[in-house]
């Protein structure tokens, strides 16, 4: 089964100046990009808290789809955050994701408040908020919600509201561990290029951990969404993968959906020539390509 591509920008939340994170999403809507995408670090003073940013943007922007890319789950209760991506995806007309991670500056993190974690168990509290999002999400399930996990309970909350749309529930995530949680109970995968140390390459077999997870709790593989966070330069001629014209930049992308099955690109970009080339020219020629080499 194959998933129509999805384009969309990566924006720093910063709050110099106030409203530069809102233009930018601005710019991404009227582009006619799929989603607008901000790093959630709630314990940097030099961003504008992620949640209230992404609820200001849906309210200034009309069709493009709005989501962590991810959010910070130690600090973001998820009975509380299940509550808020179905209200904002209602309010906005059903145009909220929910990009979800499982923490890793973990001074910051225990500065705020949240609970220092080990790599493992992180994890499990990543799998214990998903279980507990999806039951607050399914009011029509009789009785209210009941989640007996090690690091968060959750017994007798009330079910809903209910999303306008299915959210997506996708994951930033590099280890094995993590991303057989996802082929488990993830709805995507949304990790940045940048940080595998094997480049594309080593997509292939970070897949096979979805794959093989999924298969065993009897999912369709197929039906998890695989994204992944790029950043490149545009120039006359190309000089290496994304630094390039446009048109270089497109069968670059091209050659990761035909090769390793992404069906999503975030662009890291703070600026709105970038953003505005990525969607009139890099977009629609991958997407050319694409349908053409499948034929």
């Amino acid at each position: 089964m194959s998933q129509d591509l999805l384009f969309g920008t990566f924006v720093t939340p910063t709050n110099q100046p106030p409203t530069r994170a809102v233009d930018l999403a601005v710019v991404s809507d009227r582009a006619g990009l799929d989603l607008v995408t901000f790093q959630d670090h709630p314990y940097q003073p030099r961003f504008h808290d992620t949640w209230t940013l992404m609820s200001y943007v849906a309210s200034r922007t009309s069709r493009i789809r709005i989501t962590g890319n991810v959010l910070n789950l130690p600090l973001r209760q998820p009975a509380v955050l299940a509550r808020s991506a179905a209200s904002l995806d209602l309010l906005s007309g059903g145009r909220v994701e929910l990009g979800i991670g499982a923490g890793g500056f973990w001074d910051a993190i225990e500065a705020m408040g949240g609970r220092r974690l080990t790599p493992g168990q992180a994890v499990d509290a990543l799998g214990e908020a998903i279980a507990i999002i999806r039951e607050i999400w399914d009011p029509d399930r009789p009785g209210p919600v009941k989640v007996d996990g090690e690091y968060y309970r959750v017994h007798g909350a009330k079910r809903g509201p209910k999303p306008a749309h299915d959210i997506g529930i996708w994951v930033g995530a590099y280890k094995p561990r993590m991303l057989r949680l996802i082929g488990r109970s993830a709805d995507g995968w949304l990790p940045s290029l940048g940080y595998l140390s094997g480049g594309p390459a080593d997509l292939a077999e970070m897949n096979k951990h979805i794959d093989g997870a999924a298969v065993a709790a009897g999912r369709d593989p197929a039906l998890i969404r695989r994204l992944v966070n790029v950043g490149g330069q545009f120039a006359p001629t190309g000089k290496s993968f994304l630094n390039g014209p446009a048109e270089q930049w497109a069968e670059d992308l091209a050659g990761l959906t035909l090769e390793y099955g992404v069906t999503g690109f975030v662009v890291a970009s703070d600026d709105a020539y970038t953003i505005e080339t990525f969607a009139a020219e890099v977009a629609p020629a991958t997407r050319e390509l694409v349908a053409a080499e499948r034929g």
